[in-house]
C-alpha cells in the first residue's frame, strides 16, 4: 500500500467514496457520517473559513433560506469551520441557522476532505480553509464536489445540479 506524504492535499472527485468521519457539533453531540447515511439521508457538507464574516454569512444564509428544500428531498446540511462551539452558537443564533455546524478546531475534517490548504493574502502564506462543498449520496458516494466555490451563488448551482426542487 502506498502512503501519501503528510503535506499532500487530498482532492476528492465525483464517484469517490466519501471519507467517513465522526465529529462534534455545536451542542457537544457526536455526529457520524455512517449514521446519517444509515438513516437514508444524503449529506451536504460545506466548509467555510470563519463564522460571522461577510462571505461566510452570505453562504450560511443561502443554505438557511433553502434548508427546507434540502430537507424535504432527503439532504442533511452540515457546515464545517475551525471556529469554536461558542463561536458557532453565536453565529447560528444570530442568523437563525437550522442546520448543524461542526467544531473542527484541529482542522482534521478539513484535511480529510482536502479543504485545508496553503493560502496567500497580501504576500503572506498561511494554512486555511478553501471554501468547498460536497454532496454525499445515500450510498456514501460523492456526487457533487467543488473546491474554491464563491460564497454567493454556489448554493443555487448545487440545487440545480442535484435537482432539489
Amino acid at each position: 500500500m502506498s502512503r501519501r506524504p503528510m503535506d499532500e492535499v487530498v482532492e476528492l472527485s465525483i464517484g469517490d467514496l466519501a471519507p467517513g468521519f465522526e465529529c462534534i457539533i455545536t451542542d457537544g453531540t457526536r455526529l457520524n457520517l455512517s449514521d446519517i447515511i444509515n438513516q437514508g439521508k444524503g449529506v451536504i457538507l460545506y466548509f467555510y473559513p470563519r463564522d460571522d464574516t461577510p462571505g461566510c454569512t452570505i453562504e450560511a444564509c443561502d443554505f438557511r433560506d433553502n434548508f427546507s428544500r434540502f430537507k424535504e428531498t432527503g439532504w442533511k446540511v452540515i457546515g464545517v469551520s475551525t471556529d469554536s462551539a461558542n463561536s458557532h452558537e453565536k453565529f447560528a443564533n444570530k442568523f437563525e441557522l437550522p442546520f448543524d455546524l461542526v467544531v473542527d478546531t484541529d482542522s482534521n475534517l478539513h484535511k480529510l476532505y482536502g479543504t485545508w490548504r496553503m493560502k496567500n493574502m497580501y504576500g503572506k502564506e498561511y494554512m486555511g480553509c478553501m471554501r468547498s462543498t460536497f454532496a454525499i449520496s445515500k450510498d456514501g458516494l460523492i456526487i457533487w464536489a467543488k473546491y474554491g466555490v464563491r460564497a454567493k451563488g454556489h448554493v443555487n448551482r448545487l440545487i440545480e445540479d442535484l435537482g432539489v426542487i
